[in-house]
């Protein structure tokens, strides 16, 4: 298994390349890499993200044919696809931090602020919280129905299509920690930073054949 780990720019890409490479197992090869050419030569393809929605969208854009090589390899191949925190949601057809900015549209839905109900919660969502599960993913398999995971954000991925979230979280309201459809996957939460969990579906990432 070949995993391509884009490198745009964004702070968490050598984490999350560390995590996949502690669960890698015999022949898997995880390679962080701003060439489209080798989006187009890996069996999968992971997209990190920290820091805000537009420049994590012009850091993306600006690298050079490789809007081009995802939109080809996992719209168009079927590739599995992951996308973390800020990489899932570029996923979204909008992003509306600091105005409003066009995202990759693979996921009809907008990325809006976060703003809980409850006045003591803090903003961003700093920490762990426990994942409602709402539907069975590969991704999931075999981790705990309680499992929980580290969140770091300010702003929350909508989706227009209830039936594109697998698991939220409460705070102050549901909050979406996990999209999927097809071979379209992302987490809200940061896998490389909730250990066992995280390290548990970075592994099923790497079995993972949609």
């Amino acid at each position: 298994m070949r995993v391509a780990v884009i490198d745009y720019g964004s702070g968490n890409l050598r984490s999350a390349a560390k995590a996949l490479e502690r669960v890698a197992g015999v022949g898997d090869s995880i390679l962080v890499t701003s060439d489209p050419e080798q989006l187009r030569k890996a069996d999968s393809i992971v997209l990190p993200g920290v820091g805000a929605f537009a420049d994590c969208m012009q850091g993306l854009s600006a690298l050079p044919g490789m809007r081009e090589a995802l939109q080809e390899q996992v719209i168009g191949g079927g590739k599995p696809f992951l996308g973390i925190c800020v990489g899932m949601q570029l996923m979204a057809e909008f992003g509306r931090e600091h105005g409003e900015h066009a995202g990759l549209g693979w996921l009809k839905g907008e990325v809006v602020a976060l703003e809980p109900n409850d006045p003591a919660l803090k903003v961003p969502q700093m920490g762990w919280n426990q994942l409602r599960i709402a539907r069975p993913h590969a991704l999931l398999a075999g981790l705990p129905p309680a499992a929980h995971a580290y969140f770091v954000h300010s702003f929350q991925f909508k989706p227009a299509d209830v039936a594109d979230i697998v698991a939220d979280v409460d705070y102050g309201g549901p909050v979406v920690a996990f999209v999927g459809r097809d071979n379209l996957a992302g987490t809200q939460f940061h896998p490389e930073k909730s250990q066992q969990v995280g390290l548990g579906l970075m592994a099923n990432f790497l079995k993972w054949r949609p």
